[in-house]
């Protein structure tokens, strides 16, 4: 009886295991949304794939291993602000060198057409419209929306300005207000809101009440509204303040119009030594996990449906008037000039 009990026992246990080997949960989970098989076939080929970004690493680096992961492809991160990235690319470009495959910075829109190649990735159909070049050489990944910042342990929110008019009342700001020194596409939304002759005089007023200092990047900026090297950033982008603030530091920011909205885009080099690693790495950072991943540091997704981090900066940006500003390169060197005019910069 007892052997019998047994023997009954090992075949119930024998049934359930192999009832569990061939159940769903016991299958190889599915590929992400984002995996197009066979041009995952010819990436896996390739091996490889090499990133040129200005995406901080404690941000791209989680982001890219995701990528590593779900395909088993070795990324290769290259990181450099984004002029030096423009001046790099347009170097390697000339001497026709196979150096990177994919781009990832705000400076990407301003490639010239002939240096990135012609790809439409499934994910871009979720973007939104202004996300996506009509030419299909490059991709808006995040938004990065402008807006002034300030350190709430020497400025008080009672005191920030309700428009950029109001900025050249505060002659006791002087010396302790900054504003990146290339921050030509928000001069060129201030042109577009308030008209040519308006937007000049304004600054003007600013310059000359507060006098402030022409920083050398974004989240450098950031950081030092952070730490209270500067009281108030005239302008910074939105995600880097909160980045900072969402490091602990006493930074916020609050919103003025107009809003300039410029992308950190993506694009594929024409010369890329791994095409189909690149095409699949440009369909991943579009895709719902690649946009959902990035708002973890507070960047903003251009994927529709994908909240913001926080909630409510969303809700808030939809009150505000938004100016996106697209240059090239022709536009970039007009508008940085008129900057260095108005913001006396030799």
């Amino acid at each position: 009886m007892v052997r019998g009990l047994a023997a009954a026992s090992l075949a119930a246990a024998l049934m359930i295991a192999l009832t569990r080997l061939g159940s769903p949960a016991a299958a190889a989970p599915p590929q992400p949304s984002w995996i197009v098989p066979d041009l995952l076939h010819a990436a896996k080929a390739e091996g490889a794939l090499t990133v040129y970004g200005s995406m901080n690493e404690q941000e791209a680096l989680p982001l890219w291993k995701q990528f590593e992961d779900a395909t088993a492809i070795k990324v290769n991160y290259v990181r450099s602000s984004d002029t030096q990235i423009m001046a790099r690319v347009a170097i390697e470009n000339r001497v026709r060198q196979r150096t990177w495959d994919i781009a990832l910075t705000t400076t990407v829109t301003a490639f010239p057409q002939s240096y990135l190649a012609q790809f439409d990735p499934p994910q871009a159909a979720g973007l939104m419209a202004e996300a996506r070049d009509a030419n299909h050489r490059w991709y808006g990944v995040y938004a990065n929306y402008n807006a002034p910042a300030y350190n709430a342990k020497f400025v008080k929110k009672a005191d920030l300005p309700r428009s950029y008019d109001a900025f050249a009342a505060h002659k006791e700001w002087n010396g302790r207000v900054a504003i990146v020194g290339t921050d030509n596409e928000w001069l060129a939304a201030m042109f577009s809101y308030y008209g040519e002759a308006r937007a000049r005089a304004m600054i003007k007023g600013m310059v000359a009440a507060l006098n402030p200092a022409l920083t050398d990047g974004h989240l450098a900026l950031a950081r030092s509204v952070g730490s209270g090297e500067y009281w108030l950033a005239l302008n910074n982008f939105l995600n880097l303040t909160l980045n900072v603030k969402m490091s602990g530091a006493p930074t916020d920011y609050w919103l003025l119009n107009p809003v300039a909205l410029i992308f950190g885009a993506v694009g594929i080099n024409a010369l890329a030594p791994h095409p189909n690693a690149a095409k699949l790495a440009e369909n991943f950072v579009l895709s719902r996990q690649g946009q959902t991943f990035i708002t973890r540091k507070g960047r903003f997704p251009t994927r529709q449906g994908v909240p913001t981090n926080p909630p409510d900066v969303g809700e808030m940006l939809k009150s505000m008037k938004i100016v996106p500003v697209l240059f090239n390169g022709t536009d970039e060197r007009k508008w940085q000039k008129t900057f260095n005019e108005l913001f006396k910069r030799g």
